[in-house]
Formats: C-alpha cells, structure tokens, sequence
C-alpha cells in the first residue's frame, strides 16, 4: 500500500517524549498535565489552557539507577519511567498526575518526587496522587468522582488558574470526542479481508493521540481518514493469520510490528494506549454534571483487572471475545510486560477461558517494555501463526 502521508509525523511525535507539539503548545503558554495510567480521565487534563500527556520512555536503554531505587522486580515501564526521570527527560511537564492502578506505578511517581526528578524550575509544579475503586457500583463511582475534583480539578485551578467549570469541562470532552471518532472510523478500515491499513500504522497514530495536544492533531486525522477512504489495499493479503493483541500497557510500536513482521495482522486492540476502550468518545447529558457522568463512563467501560468485582471480571473476558468476532480475529495474542502482578492473573485466567469457553487459539506471552527485535518473540508468533493455519486446513478437510 501506498505510505501514509502523515506516517512519517506520528512517528517522529512518538521518537521523544518531549516531541515538537509538546513544545508548540507550551510555546504558546499552555500547561502540559502528564500522567500515567488510563484511570485517568483525559478530558480533566484538556481543559482550556492545558493538554495532557501520558508518559513513555521511547528508545529505553540501561534501567541501573532505575533498578536501585525500585529493584529488579517491578515492571520495567515503572522503572523505563522512573529512569528517564532521572535522566531529565520529563522536565517539560507542569504537573504530574497518576491514579493508584497498581502499586508499582504509585512507588514509581513516589520516587519521582522524593529524589525531585522533575519541577525544580517550575513555582507552580506539583504532583498529586488519586485512589481508585476497586469495584465499579455507586460508591466506587462516588469515590471516583471526589478523587478527581480533589486531585485534578483542584490543584490544576489552584496552581495555574486553570478553568475547570462545567463549561470547560463540557469543552474539552467535545475536543476528546472528535478525536475518539477520528480514531475508530480510521480503525475500521482493519475490517474485512483487504484492510487499507496495518495494525502499526493504526497504532503509531492511535499512541500519538496519547502523547500530543489533541487539537494539534485533530487536522492531521482528519486528513488520514479522507486518505484511508482512498486508499488500495493490498491485492492479496500478506499475512498468514489475522489476530487480537490483548493485555498491559503497549507503547512500543516495535511490538506490533514485530507481531506483523512475523505474520499476524494486528486487526484490534485491548491494551493500555489502545483504541479500545480508551478512544470511547463519551457521551454527556444535560440531566446530571459532567464530572459525574465522565467518571461514570471511565470506571463503567474500564477494562483494568484493578476492578475485581465478579461482574466487572467476566465482562473483560466477554469484551475482547466481542472484539475478536467483530473484527474477525483468527486468534489472540495476550501479552503481559514482565512483574506485571495485575496482568499476569488475568493473563493466566482470561487466556484460559477465551481458549477454552469461546475456542479461540491463544499465544500467552510476557514481554519487556522495549522489545526490540527479539528473535524468541518473533519465533513464538510465527509458530502462533503456523498453528492457526494448520487448523483451518484441518477444518477445511473435514467439512470438505
């Protein structure tokens, strides 16, 4: 297929993570609200005269001063984050907000601020940590609804003068909804048996709506969609097995284009930095506050194994069989970034119950957080993909 025309851009947003509209916009006296984990809800963080950022260390190399302070033990995006910290590479930020997702991440930001890694220039910096139910019902929701005024909404009107009325408010998740649209109509075009755009270059530009001012994009999507509408597919198809990427938190785009390279389109995703749910646009009514009603939506459709009440649980399973039939996965790659303790029960649990009570193939892998060109990864997908194939032969034999 032809190359995207803005292809080149996102990817070069994703090369650092202080990238040119990060700098744009600050240019422009904005304030850059980063944060860490999709328990936070994004349009809190757009509000008129901010922009949010999620943080990722591209390009991580050595994690030794990381490593000292968290050990070797916790998830290597806790400590990739915590290194570039260290490192200076997050100075840009104004503000630093994450949720208690999981606790290597709380220990992560924690470490952040007691070694003072960030906002040593900046009088009005600060760092503020939120508490997330466990169980999604009322007083989860409760919960979830002060823990965001008290740990977003205030300190940002506090410290920088930040409007946060129901108007702004109202504002910024507009802004968010046309992107989630922008997003999913350029997802489908994954669909069917000739898709006009491949799983990298869906997730290049999904990961760069993470990372960047959302207005600043808005352009560039919109241009991409109309090119995507236009767009020759492929005459035949070039890969041996279409599959559904589920797990952990994924910002290496050289993961999926490993899993590409190997064989297996990437033809949806249910993994942190995804599109699903994360680019859900969300829906407001006038009979109740916004707040509430954008908390309502982020617990209610939150994918996280954080929730652990039974209904939330089975619904995780169901959702990504949901998924894999709506966009005609062949099977499921389910990933988990090594000592993810959250991921790695619900990897173990859900891998086994979409193998054997909806009769998908299911490759269960656990990965680092940059994975390079790993040959033994590469091998286990292309593998993945052979059995995939040798069972539709098999099928075919026996309907035949």
């Amino acid at each position: 297929m032809k190359d995207l025309k803005h292809l080149i851009f996102f990817e070069r947003l994703l090369d650092e993570a202080n990238n040119d509209l990060i700098r744009r916009a600050q240019g422009e006296g904005r304030v850059c609200a980063a944060y860490i984990c999709e328990n936070t809800p994004e349009p809190l963080l757009n509000l008129p005269g901010t922009f949010s950022v999620r943080l990722r260390a591209p390009r991580s190399g050595s994690m030794e001063m990381a490593t000292y302070y968290l050990t070797s033990f916790l998830c290597e995006y806790s400590r990739a984050l915590l290194e570039r910290a260290l490192e200076g590479g997050f100075n840009f930020a104004d503000c630093v907000i994450t949720p208690d997702g999981c606790s290597m991440m709380n220990r992560c930001v924690e470490n952040m601020e007691l070694v003072s890694s960030m906002g040593k220039e900046k009088e009005h910096f600060f760092y503020e940590y939120m508490e997330i139910p466990m169980k999604a019902d009322d007083n989860g929701l409760a919960l979830y609804t002060l823990q965001c005024r008290n740990h977003i909404l205030k300190p940002l009107a506090e410290h920088y003068g930040i409007d946060t009325s129901e108007e702004a408010i109202r504002k910024a998740v507009a802004e968010h909804n046309r992107v989630c649209e922008l997003i999913r109509a350029i997802g489908e075009y994954r669909k069917g048996p000739a898709p006009r755009i491949t799983g990298y270059e869906f997730h290049v530009i999904t990961l760069a709506s993470y990372v960047a001012p959302k207005d600043l994009l808005i352009g560039r999507l919109e241009e991409t969609l109309e090119e995507l509408a236009s767009r020759e597919p492929d005459e035949v198809f070039p890969f041996g097995a279409r599959v559904l990427v589920i797990g952990s938190e994924v910002d290496d785009t050289d993961f999926i284009k490993l899993i590409e390279e190997a064989g297996a389109y990437v033809c949806a995703d249910r993994f942190c930095c995804g599109s699903f749910p994360g680019r859900d646009p969300i829906v407001l009514t006038d009979s109740e506050d916004a707040l509430t009603q954008i908390c309502r939506q982020y617990m209610m459709r939150g994918e996280c194994p954080r929730y652990m009440n039974t209904e939330k649980m089975d619904a995780r399973r169901t959702y990504a069989a949901k998924l894999a039939e709506e966009y005609g996965a062949d099977g499921i790659i389910y990933e988990q970034m090594k000592f993810c303790d959250p991921w790695a029960y619900e990897k173990m649990l859900g891998s086994h119950i979409l193998r054997e009570d909806y009769g998908y193939p299911v490759l269960a892998v656990d990965r680092p957080y940059a994975i390079g060109s790993s040959g033994q990864m590469r091998t286990r997908v292309q593998v993945f993909v052979e059995s995939i194939q040798f069972k539709k032969i098999q099928k075919g034999k026996e309907n035949g």
